[in-house]
């Protein structure tokens, strides 16, 4: 957990117990782990949001295969042309 170990850990708990005081630690550590909660649940709303808008245009873009095919084709053909260019000019 964030590269806390137990000793400091214990420092932390008891500086909070010392600056806080007993009474108000527990009323800080409950609105603390609603907020965190609340936090967490709004992260993954967003996540499933941002998935669920990216789901149609990932229906749209084309495989990797068909990326592959398309390239070749037009590099293969570039290079054909070029090489009749070349020819002509040596000609």
């Amino acid at each position: 957990m964030f590269g806390i170990g137990m000793p400091e850990l214990l420092i932390i708990l008891g500086l909070a117990l010392i600056l806080i005081g007993p009474k108000k630690l527990p009323e800080l550590a409950k609105s603390l782990g609603k907020t965190m909660g609340e936090l967490r649940k709004t992260t993954d709303d967003l996540k499933e949001t941002i998935a669920e808008e990216i789901e149609p245009i990932k229906d749209d873009l084309p495989s990797k295969e068909e990326l592959k095919e398309v390239l070749e084709k037009q590099f293969s053909g570039k290079e054909q042309e070029e090489g009749e260019t070349e020819k002509d000019s040596k000609i």
